[in-house]
């Protein structure tokens, strides 16, 4: 046997293939401890994915917990969610009624976990509908889990003696969002995600055995990542959603990265390559390939964390965990399984399909040769349509809304969505999330122009009226609590708190000398809003600037990172452009079984725009490395995209279906913004895997020529780091 030298992947596929039982024993370990921690680590979640950091409603919120410590005088003045009761047969004045809302104050302060109520029993009118049919409880608890016995007493209590009774409010809401994203993750990634991907591994397999293979490496990555997660978040706040995300790209990229190497074996295998070599080619070049991929895929995420929000954070954190653990498994323990399985990974072949296992010149090989030929043909006319498609596809992005889809868009049938819709009907000046106006220090005539804001913010009808406290420690300190009409993330709130910030509050405080902060939910949206979209050009030019870097330096060739860079952003823009048709035009939302809203939540886009080019780039590196290698085969770049498309077509399509399986079960779910992330994802990926990988890079790359391997001479210094390197002439080959 010639042995070659041999790079890191090479060297870890062949030791794990040498010594399966060790590295099976040490992933053991790994999986065994990740679970253990998963069961008694994993909390300290939150459905709160608003802003980090110090934004003005943070700063807020600060001040108002200093200056009205929660003595029982002042828990009086503070709740955070309502009760609402309704009868159309009885009025608040009378005994039946009066009785019934007595009993179920009685019965939710009984639960030992409500800290203050408050009812139009002993707190005035202000709590009682305009027609006299509706009363409101505001109840205070501190955190989400203790709103559910009290859920469970409003659930109960409704349709009792002819009253309907509903809550909502911030720990409604957010109890009522865990619970989702929980249901989502088992009907969704699980149910529907999973033996999806399974069908598309046997499609693309034709063996029972090597279609459950990386369906296990990608269990065993989600479970590793879990643990890792578990163990972060006893010292970070994740939000809940980091545990939809690490399924669902612990599945994709688990399946993906293990579909690229097995694939890569199996080609050698069928070539007549020993199995212990064809072990170490497929990791000299697969494997390869997607260490590049997970690099790029890091870079593409990373860019999340220069942002201050939960949500953005905890989703790249997931994702980018999830992610560096399933290339370990690629890269260590699919060789360890490869050594001990060889050729039985062909084990239990699929009728039909099965029988193409082993041949080098198969029917869909010959079908997607047969098209990348006819591209080749006319590759002026091939770019002109597909990319023209493509960007018609992109043009609706022009109307893109970003916002927040609030409580108004959860499912008709949670707790939070029903109280919402009776405070509304019953309640509309009434809201669980007041504007809070806080003013500090000053000279004597804030407190007038604090008077002066309330009675204008009373005669504005964005408005509802409010009341001023003043502080009980501080006699500089007071607090204006005014009602937001409105859902608190609607655009017609968020501007109302803009004009509040910037105008109103400047005009009438002008020369006072104090210090006023405007906090509150709608608030809150508004600094979260800023948070992802103020910093997105940073982000783009980063993730944009250092891909450009790696993939210059991984192929050698500025022009082959150009155009990787432009295709990936095709494929964004025609997934922004979908979202807008189909979430904010409506078009065959209904028939797709999505909402028609007015906005696409704020961290979609640039969550998106990272996951797809993390993504798509997988196919890019995959797709090139292989035209990169029959290059310096053949020295010809025409015969190299010919071959490089032809070969992995298949492999790149399946790859992008099982994604798209995956993120097919986001898009199933119930809650809007990851409606949009997952159909999002898998439209993008659709028209990435067929259309641009299939036609448009094949037509730009036969139109640049030999041009696309041009590197500057300035830029010879950079490292030679092949992404793939073919050994198979350095190794030895079956005689027969």
């Amino acid at each position: 046997m010639i042995r070659s030298k041999q790079g890191l992947t090479e060297r870890l596929a062949r030791t794990c293939s040498e010594h399966p039982w060790r590295t099976l024993g040490l992933w053991g370990i790994a999986v065994v401890a990740a679970l253990a921690l998963t069961a008694t680590s994993l909390r300290g979640l939150t459905s709160q994915g608003f802003v980090s950091g110090k934004p003005e409603s943070t700063r807020a919120a600060d001040l108002i917990a200093n200056a009205f410590p929660p003595t029982p005088a002042d828990l009086k003045r503070q709740y955070s969610d309502i009760i609402v009761v309704q009868s159309p047969r009885y009025g608040v004045d009378t005994p039946q009624f009066r009785a019934f809302v007595a009993k179920l104050s009685r019965q939710s302060e009984a639960t030992g976990k409500v800290l203050n109520l408050r009812s139009y029993l002993k707190d005035g009118s202000t709590l009682v509908s305009r027609d006299g049919h509706a009363a409101a409880i505001q109840i205070l608890v501190n955190t989400d889990k203790a709103i559910e016995p009290v859920v469970s007493l409003v659930k109960k209590a409704n349709g009792q003696a002819g009253f309907a009774v509903a809550i909502t409010g911030d720990h409604t809401v957010a109890n009522d969002v865990a619970g989702l994203s929980q249901h989502d993750l088992e009907q969704g990634e699980l149910a529907l995600g999973l033996p999806a991907a399974l069908v598309v591994l046997l499609l693309v397999f034709g063996a029972v055995v090597a279609g459950l293979v990386p369906l296990l490496m990608a269990l065993v990555s989600v479970a590793v990542g879990m643990g890792v997660v578990s163990a972060l978040s006893l010292q970070f706040g994740f939000s809940v959603f980091i545990v939809n995300m690490v399924f669902g790209m612990g599945l994709a990229l688990g399946i993906d990265y293990s579909l690229f190497v097995l694939s890569r074996y199996r080609e050698e295998r069928a070539a007549g390559t020993i199995k212990e070599a064809a072990i170490r080619a497929a990791g000299a070049t697969a494997s390869r390939a997607v260490t590049f991929s997970g690099g790029t895929f890091v870079i593409a995420l990373s860019g999340m964390f220069l942002l201050q929000t939960t949500v953005l954070r905890s989703l790249a954190a997931g994702a980018i965990i999830v992610g560096i653990v399933s290339v370990a498994a690629a890269l260590t323990l699919l060789p360890a399984v490869l050594g001990l399985f060889g050729d039985r990974v062909n084990a239990l072949r699929v009728p039909i399909i099965g029988r193409n296992i082993g041949r080098t010149d198969t029917a869909e090989g010959r079908f997607w040769q047969r098209i990348v030929e006819a591209v080749l043909r006319r590759p002026v006319l091939s770019l002109i349509v597909a990319a023209g498609a493509m960007l018609a596809i992109a043009t609706p992005t022009l109307g893109l809304h970003v916002g927040e889809n609030g409580v108004n868009t959860l499912p008709n049938r949670l707790p939070s969505k029903q109280g919402f819709v009776a405070l509304q009907r019953e309640f509309p000046a009434q809201s669980p999330y007041p504007a809070q106006i806080v003013v500090s220090g000053g000279n004597a005539a804030a407190r007038a122009d604090l008077v002066k804001l309330q009675k204008r913010l009373a005669a504005d009808p964005r408005f509802a009226p409010g009341a001023i406290t003043t502080s009980p420690v501080r006699s500089d300190v007071s607090l204006l609590e005014v009602p937001v009409r409105g859902v608190a993330s609607s655009d017609g709130a968020i501007r109302a708190l803009r004009d509040l910030r910037s105008s109103i509050i400047p005009e009438l405080f002008a020369g006072s000398g104090a210090n006023v902060l405007v906090g509150g939910r709608t608030a809150l949206y508004s600094d979260y809003f800023n948070a992802v979209t103020n910093p997105t050009p940073i982000v783009l030019a980063l993730v944009l600037g250092l891909s450009f870097i790696l993939l210059t330096i991984a192929f050698r060739s500025i022009v082959v990172a150009l155009v990787s860079i432009l295709l990936d952003l095709l494929s964004v823009g025609a997934a922004y452009g979908v979202l807008t048709l189909v979430f904010l035009h409506g078009y065959g939302a209904h028939l797709l079984g999505f909402q028609h809203v007015p906005v696409i939540d704020a961290w979609v886009p640039l969550f998106l725009f990272s996951v797809l080019f993390g993504l798509s780039m997988d196919y890019q590196v995959f797709l090139m490395s292989r035209i990169r290698e029959r290059f310096d085969q053949t020295g010809s770049t025409r015969d190299a995209v010919s071959g490089g498309v032809a070969s992995t077509a298949r492999i790149i399509t399946g790859a992008a279906l099982i994604i798209i399986a995956v993120f097919s079960g986001f898009a199933s779910g119930e809650m809007v913004a990851f409606q949009q992330m997952g159909f999002g994802v898998a439209v993008a990926l659709l028209l990435d895997a067929t259309v641009v990988r299939s036609v448009v890079l094949p037509s730009v790359l036969s139109l640049l020529g030999d041009r696309c391997w041009y590197l500057p001479g300035w830029l010879g210094w950079l490292p030679r780091v092949e992404v793939s390197r073919h050994p198979r002439a350095a190794l030895s080959t079956d005689a027969g």
